[in-house]
């Protein structure tokens, strides 16, 4: 996979991504990354890439004709996204989708915003990774990465891990545990030590169910929705 991040900070990339299993894969070539910097397509010496709102109100606003410039430089094809807290959540279907994509590109939204006009230009589609605001998309941008680039052929190694993750069922993850037996006087449940596989998995999928239940009532609610179909 090939990705192009478009920001005004490119040295914060890979960070987190070029270690442990994103790293390796990066160093083997399963995926590849350009960060772009925006202001080197400004039209003054300064590199300023913002102007303050039309109609009003607090903080800048990405210039539309700056980000369009860079983005006519660099990209040609593949998903457009822009990482933005109004975007649609970023889900593990979603995460899926984009892991299928041979090229993106990431728009690293600052300021208060991008103009309208350019995302609207270019088709870019928005994504949220939660509702809460950051202080720039990079950060964004590297959460939804680790979450594609995991998914590439080859990175986890061990690909049954993928469908025993949270979301993957429409559950979260039941609980798990190693050696020792015992610890603190807390024990390993007798029904993971039993050999029984079947009776395992009955237990798992149950925990799974449970928590999901008291932990996400949105998640339960879709989940028995999709048994009814």
């Amino acid at each position: 996979m090939k990705v192009k991040i478009l920001t005004i900070f490119p040295e914060l990339f890979p960070g987190f991504l070029g270690m442990s299993l994103t790293g390796k894969a990066l160093d083997e070539g399963k995926w590849s990354f350009e960060a772009i910097n925006i202001r080197d397509y400004a039209f003054d010496k300064h590199g300023s890439v913002d102007d303050t709102p039309s109609g009003g109100g607090a903080g800048m606003i990405m210039r539309a004709d700056v980000l369009g410039a860079a983005l006519q430089a660099n990209y040609q094809t593949g998903r457009l996204i822009n990482m933005s807290p109004r975007g649609t959540p970023l889900t593990q279907a979603k995460v899926r989708e984009l892991a299928k994509e041979e090229e993106l590109t990431i728009i690293c939204s600052r300021f208060e915003g991008i103009d309208e006009r350019v995302l609207e230009a270019y088709g870019a589609e928005d994504i949220s990774i939660g509702d809460y605001i950051l202080t720039g998309g990079e950060q964004a941008a590297m959460i939804m990465l680790d979450a594609i680039i995991r998914l590439l052929p080859g990175v986890l190694g061990n690909e049954e891990s993928n469908s025993e993750e949270s979301f993957e069922d429409g559950l979260l993850e039941y609980p798990q545990y190693t050696r020792p037996t015992e610890w603190q006087g807390h024990l390993i449940p007798d029904i993971l030590l039993s050999g029984h596989h079947q009776k395992i998995a009955d237990w798992r999928h149950l925990q799974s169910e449970e928590i999901t239940k008291q932990r996400r009532p949105d998640l339960w609610k879709k989940y028995l929705a999709s048994k009814n179909n």
